[in-house]
């Protein structure tokens, strides 16, 4: 009962009625207040569907888009243990810009605080959508403006981690794996002698990649892949699923239609798993998150038994749709954990930009010379001696980001090429923590990255214009990985 000298109440009664018609799901609130060794998660997405009529750059030349399959997307995932705050951002792109990666991170850490380095901004390789690379004539440079798209996807990445943040709430998370290697199958082949074309520079190769379907000159696969799907799922404690971060090793399936942006198996994925999920369209709703693993070498052509021609999509929803149900099924077995500690570290490179030797840059200026009329300059001779001459100019430093995630006893590595699958299987083997995997394509995009054997063989990934760096590369981004995970196993949680 209320005592007589108790104030009357003051009620509002056109919110209480409101109220009163709202069904349960409608109300949302969280406690946003981190509280230390409590883990807190939330995702958001931001669309970063370019107009129609920019160019294509999934080809050697590209050509404008006409129309818009499935929208592009910024998946974002925040998790924070109550002192650190981590971001991971999936872009539905073939690649970005280091440019581009950096303004993100400003624009985030401005809004936000998370540093720069607690940021992980990576791109899945679709090969329809448009250029967020830059300009091609300004060659390879670490630092260049930003172009119109360029600068509106990275304040649409900025967006994404702010509506994360925004829908935190005390969270689980577990680690798992599946194996999925029927659509995996390594590109890059050794063939019988004599049967592999000459290079665009007049040279013999030893492997092809995407050799003639069922060629009987067809002899071994030059490297393995990687079969494994490897995720991190966080859900409300005991409840539904927040998000699912996931990372196979798998170049992109493709089979579009001519001129359609699409977001290809990655997007498709996405969708799969959400619609997959208990109270997945309740506010805040689930968000997945596919980032390419290392396939480099990597793609979904079984080139012993090619499949016969499909009709557009069919064969991105197939494998979109068949990876999304063995991650859900595998989610059942996770052990979740409400505590994980979050650390991160970045580091710069001092690689090399691969060095052009004065014959081929010789070469590149006489196949320029000779080139008269537009077909020619489309040829893939004429493309590579473009590409031959920029690299010759490029900048002083490559600047190349390497980065290192802790999450809980989970550890990502990043790389910002087109990374080898033995890389990322290396790093898996030898990485201190209970769980590894990498993800590339992050932070940047320095084109491909073989492994010293590789450049031995030869074959388009090794190829100036398509590889940027040294041929030391790769092991020295894996020295940096590695002390970064050591350092950061070596910490008290």
């Amino acid at each position: 009962m209320r005592s007589e000298n108790m104030p009357p109440m003051k009620i509002n009664l056109p919110l209480l009625l409101l109220l009163s018609w709202l069904p349960a799901a409608a109300v949302f609130a969280v406690d946003t207040k981190p509280v230390a060794g409590r883990l807190q998660a939330g995702a958001a997405t931001s669309n970063i569907t370019p107009e129609i009529g920019g160019d294509i750059v999934g080809g050697f030349v590209p050509f404008p888009c006409t129309d818009i399959h499935d929208e592009l997307h910024a998946r974002c995932l925040v998790l924070d243990d109550g002192k650190t705050k981590v971001a991971l951002v999936v872009c539905d792109l073939l690649g970005m810009h280091r440019s581009l990666c950096v303004e993100a991170k400003r624009l985030i850490q401005d809004a936000t605080g998370i540093p720069a380095s607690h940021v992980l901004i990576s791109a899945t390789h679709t090969h329809s959508a448009v250029n967020a690379l830059g300009e091609r004539v300004r060659g390879y440079h670490s630092d260049q403006p930003l172009t119109g798209y360029q600068t509106f996807v990275a304040r649409r990445i900025s967006d994404g981690v702010r509506r994360a943040i925004a829908t935190l709430r005390p969270a689980e998370i577990g680690f798992g794996s599946v194996e999925v290697p029927e659509h995996v199958f390594n590109r890059r082949w050794f063939m019988r002698d004599g049967t592999v074309p000459p290079s665009p520079f007049g040279k013999m190769d030893r492997v092809k990649m995407n050799p003639p379907g069922g060629s009987a000159d067809l002899m071994e696969p030059a490297g393995p892949t990687d079969p494994a799907v490897s995720f991190l799922a966080v859900r409300e404690p005991g409840g539904r699923m927040i998000s699912i971060f996931s990372a196979y090793s798998l170049h992109y399936v493709g089979g579009v239609s001519q001129g359609q942006i699409s977001a290809d198996y990655y997007g498709l994925y996405c969708e799969a798993l959400k619609r997959l999920q208990a109270g997945a369209e309740q506010f805040p709703p689930f968000v997945a998150l596919m980032a390419n693993g290392t396939s480099g070498d990597i793609n979904n052509i079984n080139f012993r038994t090619p499949r016969k021609s499909l009709p557009p999509y069919e064969q991105m929803r197939y494998v979109a749709n068949d990876v999304a149900k063995k991650v859900q099924e595998a989610v059942a077995a996770v052990e979740w954990k409400a505590e994980a500690t979050l650390d991160a570290r970045a580091q710069e490179l001092p690689i090399q930009w691969r060095k052009v030797e004065p014959e081929l840059l010789a070469w590149a200026k006489d196949v320029e010379a000779k080139v008269q009329d537009a077909a020619g300059k489309n040829s893939m001779t004429a493309v590579y001696s473009g590409r031959v001459q920029r690299l010759a100019q490029a900048s002083p430093e490559t600047k190349t980001p390497a980065q290192l995630i802790r999450i809980g006893d989970i550890a990502i590595g990043t790389s910002p090429c087109e990374t080898f699958a033995e890389t990322g299987l290396e790093f898996k083997t030898r990485s201190p923590f209970k769980h590894s995997f990498m993800v590339e394509l992050a932070n940047g995009y320095y084109g491909y990255l073989p492994t010293p054997r590789h450049f031995e063989l030869g074959g388009y990934e090794t190829w100036p214009g398509t590889n940027y760096l040294e041929p030391q590369a790769s092991v020295k981004l894996m020295e940096s990985l590695l002390g970064m995970a050591r350092e950061l196993a070596a910490q008290k949680p």
